[in-house]
């Protein structure tokens, strides 16, 4: 009789995400306090020594970008997007799980379709060595972290969608 192999995946996954929710969280944390350490610098300097920070506006565009493509998988993970419920009056599970599944579809789709985009778009503005006017940041990288947002939050919503499908069950 051979041994049965001892998996935890459902415990391994938990941990993962909760790990990956932690290091986004603090990404954001960190790219907002940046976002706000900027901002203050560049109206101090600017009014009051008559001197602005250089490419101030465009690290502004930047980290913004940066901070939505960041929270973007912790708000697909924890379902907080904008639903609109047009079938919540169905009367029976069978219609209602057939509405998740439906909404897991499309929501899953096209996050995965707009990553593959992202993925072009990104591959594109390094081809061509696009980068922002004064400061030279390469565009390509703020297209990757995008492909990669989408990427996750595809991950995510998958995620979340088989939670309340069971939950729905």
């Amino acid at each position: 009789m051979l041994p049965q192999p001892h998996t935890d995946a459902p415990g391994r996954i938990a941990k993962i995400r909760r790990g990956a929710a932690f290091l986004l969280g603090l990404a954001c944390l960190l790219v907002l306090a940046a976002l706000i350490g900027l901002t203050c610098v560049d109206v101090v300097a600017r009014y009051a020594f008559n001197s602005p920070v250089t490419g101030a506006y465009e690290l502004t565009e930047i980290l913004l970008a940066t901070l939505i493509f960041l929270a973007l998988p912790l708000t697909t993970a924890a379902g907080e997007h904008i639903e609109v419920e047009l079938l919540d009056g169905l009367k029976g599970s069978f219609l209602k799980r057939l509405g998740t599944v439906a909404a897991a579809i499309c929501t899953v789709g096209i996050f995965g379709v707009i990553a593959v985009e992202m993925v072009g778009h990104a591959e594109k503005l390094g081809r061509r060595g696009r980068v922002t006017d004064s400061l030279e940041i390469p565009l390509s990288l703020v297209g990757w972290l995008g492909a990669a947002s989408f990427a996750v939050s595809a991950l995510a919503a998958l995620f979340f969608f088989t939670k309340r499908f069971r939950e729905k069950a």
